[in-house]
């Protein structure tokens, strides 16, 4: 028996091919740099031979996923998000599941408020007319007209790391801040964002731009709706760099055509990559392929975070960013 053999892990999609090399000097490695989308069928199959995985979005990790993984010790997304995780069939499977927390927060944030930006003030659409050949003299009124950001109310729901960033960065150009969340955030928090608190209903009347920033779960599927979309602004902004769901792409075409709101922009999308036709066909809207944490650094980042969580699971200890803590009792 070669007591000397390295850990098998996977790695599901193209990483840096770097971080690959400094995995390979630790572990044996099966990579994806064709960067192929498993099918449920070949993630199992991969999933059965190795101790470790560094996987993203894409994958879904679920009980079939793990039926056939008897040395599967953790499985390490790279996001911050986890709605592909069935977490309470990680832990019944003994699986350690991690995320990427913090080390996107920064660039996340920035990119929301960049988002949000380019909607307001018709950034795409302008660039768009210009191209079109529409652009033959300044003029007051005719030029592609926008709202403002300044001095204007700002509607974040989902008040987590990225949600105070993104009120932090409002500071800067005096948006009055409110914010709905599941629960409160401590005194000391809402002072440091200068935040207050609002139920739902009330932030989507109030505010001029709305963004969204929580996580995905049943709970929060179609959190935005034709209903919720209806109590906003006729000048309001609507913009989502959480997750595909959270948002019925569908009604905001609609709201988007009938000029219910005035813009909106979208990082994600229901069912993503593809994008609903309804919503490409609309004019008043920013459009963006999943890229909130896309800058090199906060991507190399996220690699380093995800296999720092996945050697110290095989040297048998608690990963930086575990779950289901729960799974170390098993």
């Amino acid at each position: 028996m070669n007591t000397t053999s390295k850990p098998k892990i996977l790695v599901s999609r193209a990483i840096f091919p770097e971080a690959l090399a400094e995995l390979e000097q630790s572990f044996d490695v099966i990579s994806n740099q064709a960067d192929v989308v498993m099918t449920p069928e070949a993630l199992a199959s991969q999933l059965a031979g190795v101790s470790a995985a560094l996987v993203t979005g894409s994958e879904r990790i679920d009980a079939k996923a793990l039926a056939q993984a008897k040395d599967l010790k953790i499985v390490a997304n790279i996001s911050v998000g986890y709605n592909n995780f069935d977490v309470p069939a990680m832990t019944a499977a003994g699986v350690m599941a991690t995320n990427t927390p913090d080390v996107l927060t920064d660039t996340t944030a920035d990119f929301g408020f960049a988002l949000l930006m380019a909607t307001a003030r018709r950034v795409t659409e302008s660039e768009r007319w210009i191209r079109d050949g529409h652009w033959n003299q300044w003029s007051i009124v005719t030029n592609p007209l926008g709202m403002d950001i300044h001095h204007t109310t700002l509607g974040i729901i989902g008040m987590g790391r990225i949600g105070q960033g993104i009120a932090k960065r409002a500071l800067g150009f005096g948006m009055n801040v409110i914010y709905h969340n599941r629960s409160r955030l401590p005194g000391v928090d809402e002072k440091a964002c200068q935040a207050r608190y609002v139920d739902k209903e009330t932030l989507l009347k109030e505010a001029d731009h709305v963004i969204l920033v929580l996580p995905y779960s049943a709970e929060s599927h179609h959190t935005i709706g034709a209903k919720e979309i209806a109590l906003m602004k006729p000048t309001a902004t609507l913009v989502n760099i959480a997750r595909g769901g959270i948002v019925d792409d569908v009604a905001l075409a609609a709201a988007l055509k009938a000029k219910t709101i005035f813009a909106a922009g979208l990082d994600v999308f229901e069912g993503e990559p593809k994008v609903h036709p309804d919503l490409l066909a609309c004019s008043n809207i920013v459009l963006a392929p999943h890229i909130a944490s896309a800058s090199e650094k906060t991507r190399r980042a996220m690699i380093a975070l995800a296999a720092r969580n996945v050697r110290a699971a095989l040297a048998g200890d608690k990963p930086p960013s575990l779950i289901n803590t729960e799974v170390l009792t098993k």
